[in-house]
């Protein structure tokens, strides 16, 4: 860009050129910024300040809280699933049983000692990280296996890990507290600041789920940001080359090997993190939870957020967490007002849900397989073209 005399123009009048053309870039990092226009900042900022006002409002209650705190702490596992199959390619029905890793961990690490279960009641600095990691071994152990196959197999050998993870949490009873049994979550505790007790903070009177709710918010942040950065990285190239073709990825000098197994450590410290947060939000965690047929559909949760939500998108796992927990609500409030839905009746409200879920999953499969971060893309597209059709 030139000036009237054949020199550069001034920066002030880049930056004004750069107003009117958002989407004008003049290199690559500007290119792959997280927040590279500014409605993208605005609409982030508008919606940070929303959720963390959310608490205050007269209208939102406890169970309100508790639910977006679910979103959030599901969000954070639909992230690590979304890098392993969104972004490398690598489908995994095994997500459960590392969550269950996370959240065992934490308990034992963070929980209270009894009789049946041992406890050590270290820090949330301590024991959340942890469980991240003892997650991340896992994943690394199992991924030099898992990288040999690809497609059905390797969905049924990540489906073995929660048949396996059932066995083991079962037995392992001075972890776990045994089957039907279980054991108390952690206490959520950050230098002896209480996240799950009320508390008061410059003045404001917080009660006891909003500490809990802001911290796992402000996690969330942190953890999409890690996410979003490895995924604009050289490994996050290399994760969707091996994805779109893994034997051309590895003639062009990608290690196969080492990058699927990268993506299998990284989303396992996901689940991790986000199985120790389950655990406080829980309360009591039992081996049904992470194990067997609980496991199962727990796997098929964190998979219908990601493909509902959006493949290969932080912004989609976000998505697609809020419709997997708030879906339910939706359908318990409005199922006495359909026909043939109830206690007693053609279906239970649970056995909507089921049916509700595996329905939308099939549809965004073969409708609109961006899930609904594809959707919103399409409707944004649409409105800044209009009126042209082009």
């Amino acid at each position: 860009m030139t000036g009237q005399r054949g020199g550069t123009a001034s920066p002030k009048a880049a930056r004004a050129t750069l107003r009117g053309r958002p989407a004008l870039y003049t290199d690559y990092a500007a290119d792959q910024a997280i927040w590279n226009t500014p409605s993208k900042r605005f609409w982030t900022i508008l919606l940070v300040a929303t959720v963390l006002v959310t608490p205050f409002l007269p209208f939102v209650t406890r169970s309100h809280q508790a639910d977006l705190t679910l979103v959030f702490v599901l969000a954070i596992g639909g992230i690590g699933l979304n890098l392993l199959t969104g972004y490398a390619g690598q489908v995994s029905l095994g997500h459960a049983f590392f969550v269950g890793v996370g959240a065992l961990t934490a308990s034992v690490l963070g929980g209270m000692p009894t009789q049946n279960v041992v406890g050590f009641e270290l820090d949330l600095l301590i024991w959340l990280p942890v469980s991240g990691l003892v997650a991340m071994a896992l994943g690394l152990l199992v991924a030099p296996l898992a990288a040999r196959v690809r497609g059905l197999y390797l969905a049924i050998l990540t489906l073995g890990l929660v048949f396996i993870g059932e066995h083991l949490f079962k037995e392992l009873r001075s972890i776990s507290g045994g089957q039907g049994v279980g054991r108390r979550g952690p206490d959520p505790e950050v230098l002896g600041f209480g996240l799950f007790q009320p508390q008061e903070i410059l003045g404001l009177q917080l009660d006891r789920e909003t500490p809990w709710y802001l911290f796992t918010f402000l996690l969330l942040i942190v953890m999409a940001v890690m996410g979003r950065n490895l995924a604009r990285s050289r490994w996050g190239r290399a994760f969707a080359a091996v994805r779109d073709r893994d034997i051309a990825a590895e003639v062009m000098g990608v290690p196969l090997l080492r990058t699927k197994v990268l993506a299998f450590g990284v989303s396992s410290f996901y689940a991790g993190v986000a199985g120790a947060l389950l655990a406080v939000s829980y309360g009591q965690v039992t081996p049904e939870n992470f194990g067997g047929l609980g496991g199962l559909l727990l796997s098929v949760e964190f998979l219908a957020i990601v493909l509902i939500g959006g493949v290969a998108t932080m912004s989609g796992s976000i998505i697609g967490a809020t419709f997997v927990v708030l879906m339910p609500r939706l359908v318990e409030n409005f199922a006495p007002s359909i026909p043939l839905i109830g206690d007693g009746a053609l279906l239970s409200v649970q056995q909507l849900e089921g049916v509700l879920f595996g329905v939308l999953i099939v549809l965004f499969l073969i409708l609109e397989p961006r899930g609904l971060f594809g959707l919103w893309l399409r409707i944004r597209n649409y409105w800044k073209a209009w009126p042209f059709s082009y």
